[in-house]
This record gives structure tokens, C-alpha cells and sequence, in this order.
């Protein structure tokens, strides 16, 4: 990326490479049943409106049977 502007010791550089934090971090909670039921569920409702905004799209992407014959109107008839 962009190189410092500033002078940098190479001593500062090379300890920062090997520079172990002795401080752990506390460990991460356990999420409740509730929660991981709330993401399911949440996962299951895209799921299910991807899957129902194709089934309904899918007819409205065919191509038409008729758009191969010509339509008249009714007026065309002499009605």
C-alpha cells in the first residue's frame, strides 16, 4: 500500500513480527436454544421466498404458445 512517511527503526519493525499479546480473550458465550431456533427459522424463510418468488416467476419466463399465431380482434371478425 502507501509506505510510512516517517522513519521507522528496523529494530521496531522486526519486534513487532514476533510480538505475542499475553492478554487472552474472554471465551465467546454460547448462543441459547432460542436464538439458534430465531436463525433457522430466519434461514428458512428466505429460503422459502426465493424458492416461491420462482415457483410464481417461472410461468411469467415461458414463452407464450399462442405469441406464434397471429391474433385478431374481435373487430376484424365484422362482428
Amino acid at each position: 500500500m502507501f509506505g510510512r512517511r516517517e522513519p521507522v527503526p528496523f529494530a521496531f519493525v522486526a519486534e513487532a513480527d514476533r510480538f505475542r499479546s499475553n492478554v487472552t480473550p474472554p471465551p465467546r458465550e454460547r448462543s441459547s436454544i432460542g436464538e439458534v431456533a430465531g436463525r433457522w427459522l430466519l434461514g428458512l424463510t428466505i429460503v422459502a421466498g426465493l424458492v416461491g418468488s420462482l415457483l410464481i416467476g417461472t410461468p411469467a419466463l415461458t414463452p407464450d404458445k399462442t405469441a406464434d399465431q397471429p391474433q385478431q380482434s374481435q373487430a376484424s371478425e365484422g362482428r
